[in-house]
């Protein structure tokens, strides 16, 4: 076979000189314009599911949380490769799928599938989310906030309502997880014995905690060709009123 085509070469120089012309052209074509990177990224399309389970040990969440997600986007279409991370409260899915696979269209299948194992979650389980577009070639920054005139919970409340906002709105920042600090939160401490005494139970002491931080909406009123919208303002941010709330048995 080799012995043909150098004859046949040989014989039909013209046509031989011609094609190498064109396909010297066409790999210096290609040459000059293909893309060069550093550190070119050679992960195949993939999507992250993280499932919260509160108070579960590792195994419950391996059992009853990782084990049916899998199950459900290991048959989808385009799926390469399934791998899973169960630690103590947290359930981790990476699904990765075929080379050339659209990124889109693989959270569009991995989002249809969650859907159909959400309902069969455990209670108490926080339903599956995706994280965002990531690749283990993007970059992390590290940025420390301090201040001597504030406190660490203050520092906190800035660092999740200003300075991770405003982070998240920079172009091709995926995600920014704040650390450290002391979270502002109302903690409402029961007195047992006094429930006890009086007849109440912790489920309506927090039926009542819920309760009292809402808004409620009352339609709206008209008169001579106005609109007034009637609402019931009850989100509070004062222990005192939080404390004063009242239990009704």
């Amino acid at each position: 076979m080799l012995d043909r085509t150098i004859q046949w070469a040989l014989t039909n120089r013209l046509v031989t000189l011609a094609c190498a012309t064109l396909l010297l052209a066409a790999g210096g074509y290609a040459a000059f314009t293909m893309p060069v990177d550093v550190f070119p990224d050679l992960t195949a399309p993939r999507v992250t599911v993280i499932t919260e389970s509160h108070g579960m040990a590792p195994e419950e969440v391996e059992k009853l949380v990782t084990y049916p997600i899998e199950t459900a986007v290991n048959g989808a279409a385009s799926v390469r490769r399934v791998r899973s991370s169960s630690a103590q409260g947290y359930s981790i899915v990476w699904v990765e799928f075929e080379w050339g696979t659209d990124i889109y269209q693989a959270r569009q299948i991995v989002s249809e599938k969650l859907q159909l194992v959400g309902g069969g979650l455990p209670e108490g389980v926080d339903a599956p989310v995706m994280a965002p577009i990531t690749s283990i070639m993007g970059e992390i920054l590290l940025v420390g906030l301090t201040s001597e005139d504030h406190s660490m919970r203050e520092v906190r409340t800035a660092a999740d309502r200003v300075v991770r906002r405003r982070l998240l709105a920079v172009d091709g920042v995926a995600q920014v997880i704040p650390h450290g600090g002391e979270v502002k939160t109302y903690q409402v401490i029961v007195d047992q014995e006094r429930t006890r005494a009086l007849g109440i139970s912790l489920s309506q002491v927090m039926e009542a905690a819920e309760g009292s931080n809402e808004n409620a909406a009352g339609g709206v009123y008209q008169q001579d060709g106005r609109e007034v919208l009637i609402r019931g303002v009850g989100r509070t941010n004062e222990i005192e009123e939080i404390g004063a709330t009242g239990i009704f048995v």
